[in-house]
């Protein structure tokens, strides 16, 4: 599965601004900054942002703007700077058009530390201002960016914790947590230090490199305590959804909390990926290819996203496709264990079992938890029909279940069982494991190796109860247009006769948001209208009357001692690259041509 090769214009990658500052301590900042600005853009539901991860790929390379677009297959790439000094803080930021590297846009602010969020809101507006003028038609909230905290050392710390852990390992996670209960320290309240600190707990227990329970323990207080503060995060509903899965083996409830992050982030990659997960382990094959595709478009150079496509392709049993990208995987990353796993298993599936018994034992042992490879080694061994060498290792799993990280042996006990034939002992676990809320169970009941049990008329019952969603659909409000079609009418009449009688055209620095407050209407809606009634963009609607300005211009005779450009500027274009554009595309020859030719 390849990214979507038709470049879609709504779309855009928001790449690491440089820090500029005398510190390099400061790099923290620049990338919390850049981050802000992604997540308030991936906000607005007809814009495609790319992740961060695939975004952050490019930091520091010196890799042309055209061939950046081309990777991450983006239409506009935003790039800038941040120069921190004291109390001040100086960002810059331009737009560009990535295929011809032409930027549109820029601005440069010059604000004290205080008004931080206030800056991240202005910016990300402007740049919402500048797509949607450029786009068509979409709604943009009156702000993207909320006040997170009045204790802005608290912020500065989090933003410290969200760098460390971004780097995804348990030394610098622990760094991560350190920082985040200093920022809650100083502010109690402050719920991105909750889910960002929840996060790096559910993580080390995940991935096993802290306690188990204690560790879920602090990562369900801090996740439901964010969520009283303020369930409008699409964080809260990600731990959320992570919280139902690992601790409570609840389907129905995780996925409802995955489509309310997605509700408030359409652009959630993680989200994506978690659904496509869900979908698939679930048997609704086309809905998980959907959410895959869209965390593709979204991430493209991710190993997480790679490895989330190898496990589609694992599911439907395509094992060769599988193996192919899972290797490209560990190629990256000789230690990624979920891909050594997931290829493990599908060598298994393949009847390959001698072969993954000696890649088993040549893996570290420090990185693979003893119930995976008893459970690997026990279900190799009963694909290859070694009676006895399962059975001592049944024996091994039975015992090893007593311990606190023994849910991994229960559902490899079910699995065993299906494939030696003792259903009843199979079932017998799957009960256990439902019974104890063991969440590897929702991962392994539709596994290809429990093809054997598929057959048994009690499958369909468990698959049902297992996962289920009924109880957790919530029916969508219907849309209402943003302006009646009474209203339309009439302002559609105030704006052409506020374009000619007033002529804000000529200004080269008109946005839709000035527009709008001139006819007084929102910006939204001024947004609809020219959709709906005029079929145009905004440029294209404001640079239609400085074309025929311009025209006027440049045919009247008193203005022959004026070159063309001068007459451009005069008619409100602020751009030659623009207005010989537009000219062009609406005449078909340059403006000389034209001049020449009506002369």
């Amino acid at each position: 599965m390849q990214a979507n090769p038709t470049l879609e214009q709504n779309t855009i990658a928001v790449l690491p601004f440089v820090n500029m500052s005398a510190s390099e301590e400061n790099e923290y900042f620049s990338d919390g900054i850049t981050e802000e600005i992604i997540n308030a853009l991936a906000k607005l539901k007809d814009l495609k942002v790319t992740s961060r991860t695939s975004a952050f790929y490019f930091k520091g390379k010196n890799i042309p703007i055209s061939q950046i677009g081309n990777q991450l297959n983006v239409f506009y790439i935003l790039e800038g700077s941040i120069r921190r000094s004291g109390n001040m803080i100086r960002i810059t930021a331009q737009l560009i058009e990535a295929k011809e590297d032409y930027h549109f846009w820029s601005e440069t602010w010059d604000r004290e530390w205080e008004n931080i969020f206030d800056i991240q809101d202005e910016i990300s507006l402007n740049i919402a201002d500048k797509l949607r003028e450029q786009l068509g038609h979409f709604e943009i909230q009156d702000h993207l960016v909320s006040t997170q905290t009045k204790n802005l050392d608290a912020y500065d710390l989090s933003l410290k914790g969200r760098y460390y852990f971004n780097k995804w390992n348990p030394t610098d996670a622990s760094k991560a947590i350190d920082l985040y209960t200093k920022a809650l320290a100083l502010d109690e309240q402050h719920t991105e230090s909750m889910i960002g600190l929840a996060d790096c707990y559910s993580f080390m227990a995940i991935a096993g490199f802290s306690p188990l329970k204690a560790t879920w323990a602090k990562a369900i207080d801090l996740i439901h305590h964010a969520a009283q503060l303020n369930d409008k995060i699409p964080g809260v509903h990600y731990q959320l959804a992570h919280l139902y899965f690992f601790t409570q083996c609840n389907f129905g409830k995780s996925l409802f909390s995955l489509n309310q992050a997605l509700e408030l982030n359409p652009n959630y990659v993680e989200a994506h990926q978690f659904m496509s997960f869900f979908y698939l382990i679930s048997g609704n094959h086309s809905a998980s290819l959907n959410h895959l595709k869209i965390a593709l478009t979204l991430n493209p150079l991710s190993q997480e996203t790679l490895f989330f496509m190898a496990y589609h392709h694992y599911m439907l049993e395509d094992y060769e496709k599988s193996i192919e990208i899972l290797d490209r995987c560990i190629q990256e990353n000789p230690i990624n264990l979920p891909a050594h796993m997931i290829k493990w298993q599908c060598l298994i599936a393949q009847g390959r079992c001698g072969e993954v018994l000696t890649k088993i034992d040549a893996y570290d042992k420090n990185l693979i938890v003893e119930g995976d490879v008893l459970g690997l080694k026990g279900l190799a061994n009963a694909i290859d029909n070694n009676l006895a060498e399962t059975k001592t290792f049944i024996d091994q799993l039975i015992e090893y279940s007593e311990k606190e990280d023994g849910y991994r042996a229960s559902s490899y006990l079910v699995m065993i069982y299906a494939n030696i034939g003792e259903a009843d002992q199979a079932f017998h676990w799957l009960d256990i494991s439902i019974n104890n809320q063991y969440s590897l169970i929702l991962f392994h009941f539709s596994d290809p190796l429990l093809r054997p049990l598929r057959n048994d008329i009690r499958y369909k019952d468990y698959h049902k109860k297992l996962y289920t969603t009924s109880s957790f659909k919530r029916k969508k409000a219907e849309k209402k247009p943003i302006v009646s079609k009474s209203l339309l009418a009439s302002y559609s009449k105030k704006l052409l006769t506020h374009m000619t009688a007033n002529k804000p055209y000529l200004d080269p620095g008109l946005s839709l948001r000035s527009l709008a407050q001139q006819i007084n209407i929102h910006p939204n809606q001024l947004s609809y209208l020219l959709n709906e009634s005029m079929e145009k963009n905004f440029n294209e609607f404001v640079n239609q009357y400085r074309l025929q300005a311009f025209k006027a211009a440049a045919l009247d005779p008193q203005n022959q001692h004026l070159n063309l450009m001068a007459l451009a500027y005069d008619s409100g274009f602020n751009s030659k690259t623009v207005f010989n554009t537009y000219f062009k595309r609406h005449t078909g020859m340059t403006p000389k041509q034209y001049i020449q030719q009506m002369s």
